[in-house]
Parts: C-alpha cells; structure tokens; sequence
C-alpha cells in the first residue's frame, strides 16, 4: 500500500479523460532568453528539462491509488469460474462513482450473473482512513477483488492414544465456521492491519528468497494479554482472513489447532514422540507448495512453565525434553515459506525467553478500550433489534445506533432529539459502555443477554426501557467482579 494521502470530500474529481489527456510540457526556459540567435541548449539539458517538466503536470500514476480489499463470497453451490467474478466484480466497481468504506456492497438488481453466483460483496481495509477522517473517494481507490467459497467441513480431530486428549484440530480455510469473526473482533485501530501486512510481507519476504542470514524473520507471531480478550479469536480470525487473500497463491489453506497440554504424555519419554509425531503431520502439509498453513498453539505459557518447572526440579526431565523438541521442530519449519506460526499466552511473564525471542511480532491484547466497548455493545443491540428481540417504543421504525464517531460529533453539537430516537438511546449505550471499564470482550458480550434476563416483560422489551436496563446490569457486574 502506498503511503496515505491527504484527502477530504472538497478534493475534486478528475476530468473523465484525464487518463488519455496529452499535456504539453512548459517551458522551462525563460522567453527573454530564447531568440533565433541563441544557440539551442546541449541536448542533454533539453532531455533534464523535458523530464523536470513532465515531471510537474503528469498526472499521478495508478499505482499511487490506495489498495482497498473487495472480499467476494460466493454461494456454496456457485460453479461461476473464480476469475470470472472477479472481473465481473471489478466492472461493477468500476461503474459506481461513490466513495469506500467498510460494509457490504449492493449488487445491481441488473447484474443476473453476479445476482446467481455471489452472496456477498465486502468492503474491507478502509477503517484506518474514516478514524483519520479521510474519505476515499472512488477515483482515490484501486480495489484488489478477492473471491472465495466458505469450506462448510467442521473441524477435523485427530485423535490421541490411550483414551488422551486430541493432540490438534484442523480446519480446511476459509471455514464457515469463522465467517464474520474478524469483523466482530473490535480493538484499537491499527491491531488487525498490522497482524495482515506483517504476515504478507513474511510470505514476500520467504517467496523472494530474502537471505535470513542478513535480514531474520520467523513467521511466529505471538499475542499476549489477560483471558477474554479474544486472543484465540483473532489468531483464527486472521487465519481465515489471510486464507482468502492469498486465496490466488495457495490453492488450499489449512489452520492446525495445536493442544499444548495434550504434548505431555503420563508415560516417561511419551512427550518427546508426541510432538514429533504432530509435527510430522505438519511436516507433510507444508511439503504441498500450494497449501497455506497455519499453526496456532493456545496458551503456550503452559509449555514455558512446565520447561521452568523442570529445570528447577518439580517435574520430570522429560517436560523440558518436549519444550526443547517442540522449539527445535518450530527452527526447522522456517525453512517453508507456506507456514505461519500463531500463538497466544494469558501470562506474559511465564512466557520462556527462547520462545519470546523467536517471534516476530509481540503484540498485547487488552481489554476493550471505550470506542470498542461501545461498539461491542453497539452490534449486540444493532442484533437483538434485528431478530425483534428488542422492539421501538413507538411501533415506528426501528432508529439506527449511532456509531461511536458518529456520537462524538452529536455530542459536541448537540441539537433537541426525541426521547427514544438514535441520539438518546446512543447516549444511554455510551453510558454504558463507560461503566463497562475492565470488563473483557467475552463478557462485554455476554452483559446484553444478563440484561435482557432481568427485564420484567423478556417477550416484549422497548429498547429505550433495555438501554436503562443494560446499564444496572453493567454496574452490577462490574460491581461482583470487584468482590
């Protein structure tokens, strides 16, 4: 992606043949000084002057357009040719002079082949700019279409010996099962992009033979933070979205869910054959040059305490045995450039240093800021309005929940609203959300279905009476969760 560009909605549309307009370049040489006398400047200064001109008029090239990802969802039982939809896609795009942001895109009641073969068209990437209160207007945009067909197989277990726990599950991406989960995940701008560029310019970088010896890099990413805030989540959820942008390179894409505590056998030695014998599995996968793997281990703490325990005597050697193959068989995967490594821990300092070192990106996972608690709260309400579970008071149209920019801006111009229309039932969300302070995702999630237990009337709930609702049972909660 180029680097970002100033842009605001006064900036002005180009003229509709800008692309083939033939400018003539200026003079850069003074009138005065240009007579039939004068001898003609070297032909060297004529070729610097002529580029110093184009230079100055040429209009700006396509590649400094922004890359806005289009994720196109076909239905399941679509036989439409991949390449097909993506240039149908990108003419319908190119056809409608609006601007881009995230959300789904209509498609044309006119368009029977897209109509018959996609279920879904997405705006995606664009989160960074609206935060920054830019706009990308339509002519600023270079869409990259990525189209895809959910894998609808669950996940694949593969069982342990003597009645153990399952050593991994395995997912064929993208799976229907994470449909969505990465646009539900909702932290501070910036979290879900770097996690994306880092793994693309990780592929660039094993694809174009950079030497590792000079410039060093894993493909292990690991996240780290308190439980319940979504760790595990987003490590599928970036899987999954990674599935389907690379979707044109790797023609199968692969998440292995690695239970860590399964690696520990209860027979001395055990361990050491269980982790080879998972990663022979994953060893197979990789040797297919068009198959994508991920490999995500769930609190990997656990395998860094049992190394520490063993050093200091309170367990059997044969736990820092399996630590210590379990590293040495991730050093050996760096030499596939079709694997990426994931891995989540709720206890940083437990952490081991061998492993700390071995990652790329090191990035913490808190809780909900104010913005994302309010979101959160905002699509759980934006839901149960959806299915009627929440009703308007009025019998009217249901009002829209303001978004948190959006409310921002009320708030600072505020103007005479309705009793229960979208800016006082926003403020009572906003309300909410600030009580909500500490509270992690998962139970931000939870607090609209506790809420709507204690209503009086569950079958018939106005959203206005819910919102007063939502915000006694956050204070209750938070209330309980401080003893």
């Amino acid at each position: 992606m180029s680097a970002p560009m100033e842009i605001s909605f006064s900036a002005p549309p180009p003229p509709p043949d800008a692309a083939c307009t033939v400018v003539s370049a200026p003079s850069l040489v003074p009138a005065a000084a240009v007579s039939s006398s004068s001898p003609p400047p070297p032909p060297q200064q004529q070729q610097q002057a002529a580029a110093a001109a184009a230079a100055v008029v040429a209009p700006s090239p396509a590649d400094d357009r922004v890359l806005v990802s289009v994720e196109v969802l076909l239905h399941a039982t679509s036989a439409a040719r991949h390449s097909d939809v993506q240039a149908a896609v990108e003419r319908m795009l190119e056809a409608r002079s609006l601007s881009y942001v995230d959300g789904p895109v209509p498609i044309p009641a006119d368009n029977s082949f897209l109509i018959e073969n996609v279920k879904r068209i997405q705006i995606c990437d664009t989160d960074e700019w609206v935060e920054n209160h830019k706009v990308l207007l339509f002519w600023q945009v270079k869409p990259v279409v990525h189209v895809f067909q959910l894998s609808e197989d669950g996940p694949g277990e593969e069982p342990g010996e003597d009645d153990t726990l399952s050593s991994f599950n395995e997912w064929a991406l993208p799976a229907k099962e994470f449909d969505g989960l990465w646009e539900s995940l909702l932290y501070e701008v910036g979290l879900k992009q770097r996690l994306l560029r880092y793994a693309a310019s990780a592929l660039l970088f094993t694809e174009r033979g950079v030497d590792p010896c000079l410039v060093s890099w894993n493909r292990i990413v690991l996240l780290h933070g308190p439980p319940g805030t979504g760790k595990t989540s987003l490590c599928k959820a970036l899987a999954q979205k990674l599935s389907i942008r690379f979707k044109s390179r790797y023609s199968m894409c692969q998440l292995i869910e690695v239970n860590a505590h399964s690696l520990f056998s209860k027979w001395f030695s055990e361990s050491g054959k269980l982790v080879a014998k998972l990663f022979q599995k994953i060893q197979e996968m990789v040797e297919e040059e068009s198959n994508l793997v991920f490999v995500l281990i769930d609190e990997v703490e656990s395998l860094a305490a049992a190394r520490q325990a063993a050093i200091s005597g309170s367990e059997p050697s044969d736990s820092i045995r399996v630590v210590n193959a379990l590293l040495t068989q991730m050093d050996k995967l760096k030499s596939w450039p079709n694997v990426i490594i994931l891995t989540t821990s709720n206890i940083t300092t437990a952490i081991d240093i061998a492993f700390v070192d071995r990652a790329d990106i090191k990035a913490y996972v808190g809780p909900p800021t104010l913005q994302a608690r309010y979101e959160i709260l905002r699509s759980c309400i934006q839901e149960l309005l959806r299915v009627g579970i929440l009703t308007y008071p009025q019998g009217g149209i249901v009002p829209c929940i303001l978004n948190y920019s959006t409310l921002k801006e009320k708030k600072h111009c505020p103007e005479a609203a309705e009793p229960h229309g979208s800016f006082h039932l926003s403020s009572l969300l906003y309300e909410a959300a600030e009580l909500c302070e500490g509270l992690s995702g998962r139970s931000l999630r939870k607090l609209p279905f506790l809420a709507h237990a204690s209503v009086t009337n569950p079958s018939c709930c106005d959203a206005s009476t819910f919102m007063h609702t939502l915000i006694q049972t956050a204070k209750r909660e938070i209330s309980e969760s401080r003893g």
